[in-house]
This record gives structure tokens, sequence and C-alpha cells, in this order.
């Protein structure tokens, strides 16, 4: 009996020293609920100062070589003399090459010129294909072309071209992040990438975004994505909408077919507003005009209104995080939405709008081929 007791007793108390002993933090997924834990992680940051992130080579580049050298000329070596990059017409620059398993944690950067010509890409391990292509302005939900307020979870754009992410993207061997300038002029680049060296989970996915354009649309349907294959869960959509015709514009659908959907999806909208968690037009009842707004989720946070002018056309950008409800698939997703308005007799209007998209996903590797970058003529706001 003394013997059961004492098994007993040991149970319990082995139960209570596993729970007063969580598991290993690995430094991801900071947040106010686990910030007093420590951790083994390596926090690291790559930018024109310090283009390896390796310890203790910030700062070094002397004023015969740095880009800001002649504005360092008489203070030296470590007094800002290498903040920014200069990006050539036609070439690619690698913003960041990092060995090793960790997650990118948050990247800023303030690029000059047209962002619809700097085209981010990011390369996972040893994957040949970027996971993400994307022009830099429509990555952050810039695509118009023109700063806009976003005050978001995911991204944050601040004054005066300020452009943040905090998406953590996960990498297990190696990552690599490019810029390419297709524009005929020279551009210059500050950028920092912050990141972390730590153990990946094994149900880490990798991080994906892709670009799509049509302008204007065909048969009034705009595709986001229809070749995602594999499992993952959807995270996000940015939307640039140029309007090409009177009225309200936003009154369609967005589909989402999954993992053997064929004529019909299985999580279908009610309306473009809806979606963007917006209502009734994005209207203000006591001005009658739109409503920007950016909230933590989702935003309408772009209206670009007539001039009388030049600026001949209503355009607007939205964003849409799937945070808190991330949409997860097995095997395959796509994703469409309607382009339709209203015309006379309270009937729907089908329409030819400009619309540009940026979608946002995790999922396994390997991943499906993107279809090709649209030519500078296409990129174009026009």
């Amino acid at each position: 009996m003394k013997h059961i007791v004492f098994l007993f007793a040991l149970l319990i108390v082995s139960r209570y020293a596993y729970a007063q002993s969580p598991a290993k933090f690995n430094g991801l997924d900071s947040n106010l609920g686990n910030l007093y834990r420590l951790s083994d992680a390596k926090t690291r940051s790559i930018s024109p100062e310090n283009f390896t992130g390796e310890p203790g080579k910030g700062g070094m580049a002397t004023p015969d070589k740095g880009n800001a050298g002649r504005e360092a000329r008489e203070l030296g070596q470590g007094w800002k003399v290498n903040p920014f990059i200069i990006i050539e017409p036609g070439q690619t620059f690698t913003l960041a090459e990092i060995t090793g398993s960790g997650a990118i944690q948050h990247i800023w950067m303030t690029p000059t010129g047209n962002w619809r010509y700097s085209i981010l890409r990011f390369y996972w391990d040893d994957e040949k294909e970027p996971s993400v292509e994307v022009p830099v302005g429509d990555f952050f939900g810039m695509g118009w072309g023109e700063f806009a307020p976003l005050n978001s979870l995911a991204v944050t754009v601040n004054p005066g071209s300020a452009f943040n992410c905090y998406w953590t993207m996960p990498f297990r061997k190696k990552c690599r992040i490019t810029m390419e300038n297709i524009a005929t002029e020279k551009m210059r680049l500050y950028y920092q990438v912050d990141y972390t060296l730590t153990d990946v989970p094994g149900d880490a996915a990798y991080f994906h975004a892709q670009f799509r354009r049509s302008n204007p649309t065909k048969g009034s349907l705009y595709t986001l994505i229809d070749d995602i294959k594999g499992k993952g869960h959807y995270v996000g959509t940015y939307i640039a909408w140029g309007v090409n015709n009177n009225g309200w514009w936003g009154e369609g659908e967005i589909k989402f077919y999954m993992d053997g959907d064929s004529k019909f999806p299985t999580i279908n909208g009610t309306g473009t507003e809806d979606y963007f968690c917006g209502s009734y037009n994005f209207e203000n009842k006591k001005t009658h005009q739109y409503q920007e707004f950016s909230t933590a989720y989702a935003g309408l946070h772009q209206v670009i209104r007539p001039d009388g002018v030049y600026t001949s056309q209503q355009r607007f950008g939205m964003y849409r995080w799937h945070i808190a409800d991330p949409i997860r698939f097995d095997k395959e997703l796509k994703i469409t939405i309607q382009d339709l308005g209203w015309r006379s007799e309270g009937r729907y209007l089908p329409q030819q709008s400009d619309i540009s998209s940026v979608v946002y996903w995790y999922q396994a590797e390997p991943h499906a081929s993107f279809p090709k970058l649209p030519v500078k003529n296409d990129l174009e706001v026009n």
C-alpha cells in the first residue's frame, strides 16, 4: 500500500514539475504575453551598413567607399557612411542573403522612383523560383504609387514613404531577398531586414506573395490566384481598384474554391466592401463621401479622388488580413472576385475595372510556378 501511495505522489510531483517547465522558447511569435521569456535565438539585422548581418560588422564602411562618403568626409568611419544603396536601371541587387535556420520578423524600407518598377523577390532555402514576386509598392499596399497612411498588424506605411511589414517568414537553410530595378532611372534604397537565427518548428510553412493585374477585367471577373497547390493557409489580400464608370463599384462577391471545389466555392462573400470589413459603400452618411479607415486587420486606406484635370478616375486601395481567421486548405486554392456595380432599374452592372492585387499565404514547399510577371507597360499606373 505504501508503495502505491509513493508512486501516486511521484506522479503528481512529476506532472506539477512538467507544468512549471514549459517548452524551450525559440524566440519566434513574440507578443506582449511572452516578452518576458528568455531564448537562445540570435537577433540579427541586415542593412547597407551591414550587408551580412554578422556580429560586430556594422558601420565599417569608409568614406572613400560609402555612398554617403562625401557627407561623412569630416567625421569618418562609423558616421552614416553607407546608409543606402543605389540600384542602376536593369540591375538586380541582393538585399539580403542569410544562411541557417530562422525567420525574418520585420522589414523596413523607403524606395525612390516608380514603386511599380521595383520588383521584390524572396527565395527560401535552395529554391530556384521565388516564393514572393511583387512590385514593392503593391507588397506594402501602395499600388497606386502614392503615399497613403496604413496602420495594421502586418503592414504599416508611415510618412513620408516608410514601408514596414511584420509577416513572420521562416526558413530552414537559407533566405535570399532581391530587388530588381526595371525603370530607366537609377533608384536609391534605404532598407533594413530584421531577423532571428533559431530553431524553426517542423510544422512551420513558408511565406508566399503573388501579384496580378487585369486592366480591364475580362467578363467582369478578377482572379486573385488560381494556382496554389499544396497544404497551407491564406492570410491576406491587397487590392488596388481603379473604377472606369460612375456609381458604386463594389457589389461583387469574393469566392474561395478549395480542395476539389468546382462550380461552387466553399466560402462565398456577400460584397466587396463586406469582405474588406466595411459596409454600405464605405460611405460616411454625414458627408456622403468615401470614408478611409485603417485598422489592425482590414482597411480602405486609400481613396484617390478626381481632381478635375489629369487625375480623372476614382481609385481605391484596400486590404484584408486573415490573421485571426486564416483560410486553411489541404490541396489547392483558387480565389476570384466579381467586378460589379449598379445600373438603371436596380440591375447589376458588369464592369471593366483596372484591378491589381497581391495575395499572401503560407504553404509547405514546393509551390506551383507563378505566372510570368506583367511586362513594364502592363505594370504602369495609367
